[in-house]
């Protein structure tokens, strides 16, 4: 969504609220925060366990890297059982948003905090990576893709209690699992099949709770704002400095190198720079 669209009046607001189902990240987050009957509908279906007992849940949960330098990351919802097992739920319109490699470093972070020091490594806790995504990335066609490590010799578990899963949010079957994709794609709680679900929708969207779901919209709008007028100045900054380095290579029949070292240019745009000579 265009930020500065987003923004042009309160009406645009109001429809983008409407529009939002269980895959929107923000209504989830809200819905689920704190929710533990929704979260242990989810889990329960999702990993067919029917002994998952919630103990808390918290939504947009932001991780910070131990380096210095890092990539944070801001987890959907952040879930702990009663055995102290760890869950991170994310939803995901685009498969791009559900890379492999972003379950594995997700699923990283989450047991990077997990043991405190002086703690043996065998009191790591299971893990859970699930990831909903809106289309069926894999496309095999099946509701739940589970992925576990295993010995390739052998094709024994390697029972690390790591665990990732994806969810594919296009399956339509008539199970459990296909009716809370339908519900993850209703716009209005009338039309969910699970109350526990239904609840969360009607308060965010119809009830007391849909001013704070607006206040959220509009102010991912402003940060979307703000972060594409940084990077459009980026942007012009670069242009500008390719531009002055194409004249230079032309008028004084100089390299992209010699050019770039007679206009100062820091290392780092010189790597940016460069790709574009």
């Amino acid at each position: 969504m265009a930020g500065e669209e987003i923004l042009q009046d309160n009406r645009t607001v109001e429809q983008i609220v409407d529009g939002m189902s269980l895959f929107d990240d923000d209504l989830m987050s809200m819905v689920f925060d704190g929710n533990i009957e929704a979260t242990e509908l989810l889990l329960k279906i999702i990993l067919k366990k029917d002994d998952i007992q919630v103990i808390s849940v918290v939504g947009q949960r932001e991780l910070q890297s131990p380096v210095v330098g890092g990539r944070d990351i801001r987890l959907d919802i952040l879930v702990k059982d009663s055995t102290g097992k760890h869950y991170n739920v994310e939803v995901q319109q685009k498969p791009e948003g559900a890379h492999i490699r972003r379950a594995r470093f997700n699923s990283s972070m989450m047991d990077s905090r997990m043991l405190r020091a002086g703690q043996e490594f065998s009191e790591l806790q299971d893990s859970y990576m699930v990831f909903i995504t809106r289309t069926d990335i894999f496309k095999r066609g099946i509701p739940i893709y589970t992925i576990n490590r295993h010995f390739e010799e052998t094709n024994e578990l390697f029972d690390d209690g790591s665990h990732i899963v994806y969810v594919n949010g296009n399956y339509k079957g008539d199970d459990t699992i296909g009716r809370l994709m339908h519900d993850f794609g209703c716009k209005e709680a009338k039309d969910m099949y699970y109350p526990e679900l239904a609840k969360g929708v009607k308060h965010f969207k119809e009830e007391g709770g849909r001013e704070r779901m607006c206040e959220a919209v509009e102010k991912y709008a402003k940060d979307y704002a703000k972060e594409y007028a940084k990077e459009y100045a980026e942007n012009a900054r670069l242009n500008s400095l390719l531009e002055s380095i194409k004249n230079l290579m032309e008028s004084m029949k100089w390299s992209a190198e010699q050019a770039m070292t007679a206009m100062k240019i820091s290392e780092a745009d010189k790597a940016v720079l460069l790709k574009e000579l």
